[in-house]
């Protein structure tokens, strides 16, 4: 079995970052080891919130890892949260790409153009030294753009998002993602660009009118897992895809459980399925 250490914080209540990437990629048959970056009482989209830094934590956690010999098969990163942790994880990133593991960025920090509170071009300039000899990074257009100095657009062009991603694979990146990507009112998907091979591959399914918290974070823990199972990217990038729009769709159907984000355990079964 395939053994995956993911870096990001944990909200005891509420469907974000390990909440959704332990469950999920236990569920495509990867173990989930996890380094929590922060504690909070319950996930931020909620009015308030306890938050305790776990960054003291960080170093130590790696040093008995070092000291057990523990390996990884791949890395996944999400919302991290400060400049320090980025720091840290720049060097761990390091010692692992030096052991051949997969590297999976998802440079959880922005949205809508705007990024979130918090963060600032700095911290968007640190998390492209994560990048260097990733295999796969997974922003959405924001993210990008903010890491690129890159004008965003609300409304694009193909020609846009190729520029994007080219640039994104000279961070040292092997495959480049853009998430939330669609060029008609009812689609959204990805589109892809694989540096190795010089090529471009996109999906779409269908777009709901209405949003969640959490789904960037369902999207890429499926699309990790899928891949560490053995699909090809493309595969897992539209199972990611797939999930995201049927977790979307069972939480509709629940009014009064919207508030803990995306309803992905209902959909559970159809991931397991389709990685057999």
């Amino acid at each position: 079995m395939k053994r995956l250490v993911t870096i990001q914080d944990f909200s005891c209540v509420g469907r974000c970052s390990l909440t959704v990437a332990l469950p999920i990629i236990s569920a495509c048959g990867v173990e989930c080891a996890a380094l929590p970056t922060a504690l909070l009482s319950n996930h931020t989209a909620f009015p308030d919130f306890t938050f305790c830094d776990l960054t003291n934590e960080y170093s130590p956690i790696v040093d008995m890892w070092s000291k057990l010999s523990l390996d990884f098969d791949a890395v996944y990163t999400g919302y991290l949260g400060s400049k320090n942790l980025v720091k840290q994880t720049v060097s761990f990133i390091a010692s692992q790409v030096a052991r051949n593991t997969k590297i999976f960025i998802d440079p959880a920090m922005g949205d809508y153009g705007k990024l979130y509170t918090g963060f600032d071009q700095e911290y968007a300039d640190m998390t492209c030294e994560m990048c260097h000899g990733s295999y796969m990074i997974l922003p959405n257009i924001t993210e990008a753009c903010f890491m690129l100095h890159e004008e965003y657009k609300e409304s694009y062009d193909e020609a846009y998002i190729t520029h994007l991603l080219v640039r994104l694979s000279e961070l040292g990146v092997k495959k480049s993602v853009l998430t939330g990507v669609g060029f008609a009112k009812d689609e959204i998907g990805f589109y892809m660009y694989d540096a190795e091979e010089k090529s471009f591959s996109h999906y779409y399914g269908s777009k709901l009118p209405f949003a969640y918290h959490g789904t960037g974070d369902i999207f890429s823990s499926v699309a990790v897992g899928a891949v560490l199972r053995g699909k090809s990217d493309f595969e897992a990038l539209k199972m990611a895809t797939d999930f995201t729009y049927l977790s979307m769709k069972y939480t509709r159907e629940d009014e009064a459980r919207r508030d803990y984000g995306v309803n992905f355990e209902e959909a559970l079964p159809y991931l397991i399925e389709n990685l057999k």
